[in-house]
């Protein structure tokens, strides 16, 4: 089997760190803001991001400080992974931990660093910073995923 294909071969508990952080497409969907329904849990996202989300390069600011700025933003773990509803349907962390495939645009399957871009599976262009947006719910948003 093709060594970069790690994820086919090892469970997310047995990732290296660097196997782990590669595993993110870098769309940034997990940056938006979102509404949950508290009665069924369904997940409402916005088109309104965290402040530290640079729309240049689709990348956190703060990646290293990020649960530190900003106590919502959640640092993944495998333990995350039990009931990943609340993540967005393409995520790979989501896909993997439901025994779903990564995404053919995936960076990982294509080998292109840009494919999450050229696949319009980024959200960076499209969204507004949470510094200059007004009401959540004035925001919703559904995009249809690739």
């Amino acid at each position: 089997m093709n060594q970069k294909q790690f994820w086919l071969e090892k469970p997310l508990t047995e990732l290296t760190r660097n196997e782990w952080e590669s595993l993110c497409d870098h769309c940034a969907k997990c940056c938006l803001h979102k509404i949950e329904d508290i009665d069924t849990h369904e997940i409402h996202f916005t088109n309104i991001c965290c402040r530290y989300l640079d729309q240049e390069t689709c990348q956190c600011s703060e990646y290293k400080d990020r649960s530190v700025l900003v106590p919502d933003c959640v640092t993944l773990t495998p333990d995350d992974l039990k009931d990943p509803y609340w993540l967005p349907s393409t995520c790979s962390y989501r896909l993997l931990a439901e025994g779903k495939p990564l995404p053919e645009w995936h960076p990982l399957i294509t080998g292109n660093p840009e494919s999450t871009l050229e696949s319009c599976n980024q959200i960076c262009g499209r969204v507004v910073s949470e510094t200059e947006a007004d009401d959540l719910e004035q925001h919703l948003i559904t995009w249809v995923s690739a």
